[in-house]
């Protein structure tokens, strides 16, 4: 549903009397009043009592809209899934079945798009020869957005998709698609309302006491009116579907389809299956045409996400939901991608994309369950500072071995770990078990060498995409359909945030979600990931423990207390002794560092007369080693101070967070390890105080006379 379907967009409500019905002349041509203008309906009787399934408050005696017993909202939810049950789920023998025997109709459908877009492509080849490409944007911006319009549905969608990507389109064209996302031709408002009465077979008057006359907004597959419940006197947004949009998806799908097996067929560039793509997003599309699906994906999402204070959904109205009408909570807000109005109202608009971000990644990453169409028309800016998600006629899933195959690719990405990345790719379901993936090895190192400098967080998503896009080309890889979906709402997500910092680094942002997860999720994939990042040949990595702990505190969900749990639990295992033989090696060592560190520390703060006098001088004082070898021990000791200063000073800290390490240095099976730590660190420093007492006395220079 398009953003400004709910935003208000006049401050004057003119009211106009409602038809009972929507059939006649005169309701025709009282619909016909101003846009702005706001029908009120005069009392006809009692209020009719519904109880649906989003919220409300209580007037009167009359039911609240959420209901307090769940069984009436599920008894609300199923007579609007009986009113969808003719609703037309996609596949490929109904195409076939409906547009194999209608030749002229397929021929003359696919000459229009052809003429359309080839004649388009013909004036942008003109502009080029002429050397008028830059003074023509905007004129071209305009018509392609209104070719895509005439095309209908299937090519708004295209161009809708374009209109996020500031890296694909000039400004002149973003700023002309953007008006496809709520500025379509609308189908008259007779019609529009006639469909609701008869999908829900009750009357305008009696289920609205006003509603606006004209659209608030058209999107492309329905046009979206304000209106006010009679029996509550909620506000509440009437998402109607377009007539015959069945007929128009379907035709285009036929043909894009019949496209796609020639692609399979004669491209070998592309290696994806061109096909299974389009029929996953042919399912989507037609999923949002059952616009009680819709409404339970409004529900399940809702359920999964709004529990974050900066995100809101809004709630669904089952009785008065059926298969192409939709009705919701009202929301003001403006759209994501209006920076100006967002800020005129002292918000940012970083603030909201960043928390869109963490929402796509709960939803990519945690639940698996995404809004796979996240456009700004259908992301809202409240004034009270919240995110709100609209339309979720189109949502997919990650399965959950690709969840944590994604996590993990991100950890092997920051490693340069090229085996482990190509390997990944089983796990993605993007190559099948018998591939074998050395050759995949150099074309990720050639790439990410280049492309990674410093640090994965400067690295741009669209560059991540394009990259690994060049290495799947040239390789049997198939691309999941819900990855393609994934890339498109990742991509869509950073062309918004593109609009308020050309700077905006999608991965930058998403760092601390992915470490907070490695730092506390107990999946044995990600532990194996966490243990894989801090160890290296045998030692621990604390720079990346504290870069961990740094970026995981940045997540407002980041815990300390749970902080490195899960490596805890391996390490507590009967599964953990390689790890326990590293944790005894690195356990000595920072021990070591500790309690020499403290030492030099003392023996700094002695008086000059002190130190000549005991150690003669010595720079190392008491310690026999060399500067390098003192530095890098003073260095440790300061990494793992700051490291627990992170700990301590992280929200939720609680010193129990330790228990379970003395836990297991009382069960008898573990006590061992505890010796062996001592025993490590009695060796160490018994060594260094041999090492001091058999060092040599500093020679005194002397002067012959």
């Amino acid at each position: 549903m398009s953003a400004s379907a709910f935003t208000v967009s006049s401050p004057s409500w003119r009211p106009i009397p409602v038809p009972r019905s929507v059939n006649g002349g005169k309701a025709a041509a009282r619909v016909a009043a101003a846009r702005a203008a706001l029908v009120e309906a005069g009392p006809r009787g009692p209020p009719v009592v519904r109880d649906g399934g989003g919220g409300g408050g209580r007037v009167g005696a009359v039911v609240p809209v959420l209901s307090v017993d769940r069984a009436e909202d599920i008894q609300a939810e199923a007579r609007a899934m009986a009113r969808a049950a003719n609703a037309t789920v996609y596949t490929p023998e109904l195409l076939s079945r409906r547009y194999g025997s209608r030749p002229i109709k397929v021929v003359s459908r696919a000459l229009d798009i052809l003429v359309a877009l080839g004649s388009f492509a013909i004036k942008l080849l003109v502009d080029q020869s002429n050397g008028q490409i830059d003074q023509n944007k905007r004129r071209r911006g305009a018509e392609l957005r209104r070719i895509f319009t005439r095309l209908g549905p299937t090519f708004v969608k295209i161009g809708q998709g374009l209109s996020t990507r500031p890296d694909l389109c000039p400004p002149e064209y973003l700023e002309e698609l953007s008006e496809l996302q709520d500025a379509l031709p609308t189908f008259p408002d007779t019609e529009a309302f006639a469909c609701i009465e008869r999908e829900l077979g009750l009357t305008l008057d009696s289920i609205f006491s006003s509603i606006s006359p004209s659209p608030i907004a058209a999107a492309s597959l329905g046009q979206v009116y304000k209106a006010r419940l009679r029996y509550s006197g909620q506000l509440v947004a009437v998402k109607v579907q377009r007539p015959a949009i069945e007929e128009a998806i379907g035709l285009d799908f036929y043909l894009i389809r019949g496209l796609g097996i020639l692609i399979n067929k004669y491209v070998d560039i592309i290696t994806s299956d061109a096909v299974a793509l389009i029929d996953e997003f042919a399912r989507r599309v037609y999923q949002e045409l059952n616009y009680v699906q819709e409404g339970q994906n409004a529900r399940r999402f809702k359920q999964l996400y709004a529990d974050k204070a900066d995100v809101l959904v809004p709630d669904i109205f089952w009785d008065y939901t059926s298969g192409k009408v939709l009705t919701m909570d009202w929301v003001d807000g403006v759209k994501l991608n209006e920076q100006e109005a967002i800020e005129r109202q002292g918000l940012k608009v970083l603030d909201f994309v960043n928390a869109g971000i963490q929402c796509s990644l709960r939803q990519l990453l945690e639940y698996g369950y995404f809004h796979a169409d996240p456009h700004p028309g259908n992301l809202l800016a409240t004034p009270e500072g919240k995110l709100a998600f609209l339309d979720f006629g189109m949502m997919s899933e990650t399965p959950e071995a690709a969840r944590f195959a994604i996590i993990g690719h991100v950890v092997h990405l920051v490693n340069r770990d090229y085996e482990a990345m190509a390997r990944d790719y089983y796990a993605l379901d993007f190559l099948s078990p018998d591939v074998d993936v050395s050759p995949i090895v150099p074309a990720l190192r050639n790439f990410f060498d280049d492309a990674l400098n410093a640090t994965v967080s400067e690295l741009n998503f669209k560059t991540l995409v394009d990259g690994l896009g060049a290495v799947l080309y040239q390789y049997p890889f198939n691309v999941p359909a819900y990855y393609a979906l994934i890339l498109r709402s990742l991509t869509v997500l950073e062309g918004l945030a593109l609009y308020a910092d050309p700077n905006f680094k999608v991965l930058a942002a998403s760092y601390p979600y992915f470490a907070k997860r490695l730092l506390t999720d107990p999946n044995p994939y990600l532990r194996d990931a966490l243990i894989e990042l801090l160890f290296k040949d045998g030692r621990f990595r604390w720079n990346r423990l504290e870069n961990l702990l740094e970026q995981g505190r940045k997540d407002r969900d980041f815990s300390a207390k749970d902080a490195l749990q899960p490596v805890l639990k391996l390490l507590l295992g009967p599964e953990g002794e390689e790890l326990r033989v590293l944790v005894v090696k690195e356990s000595v060592r920072v021990t070591e560092a500790i309690v020499l560190g403290s030492v030099i520390d003392g023996y700094n703060s002695a008086p000059a007369f002190m130190r000549t006098l005991l150690f003669n001088g010595n720079a190392n004082g008491p310690l026999v080693m060399n500067d390098d070898e003192l530095k890098r021990m003073i260095g440790l000791r300061d990494q793992v101070m700051r490291i627990w200063g992170l700990l301590r000073t992280s929200q939720s800290f609680d010193p129990s967070l330790l228990q379970p390490i003395l836990q297991v240095l009382q069960e008898p099976e573990a006590r061992s390890l505890g010796g062996r730590v001592a025993g490590g660190i009695t060796q160490r420093l018994a060594a260094r105080m041999l090492q001091q007492v058999l060092r040599p006395p500093p020679t005194v220079a002397t002067t012959s006379l």
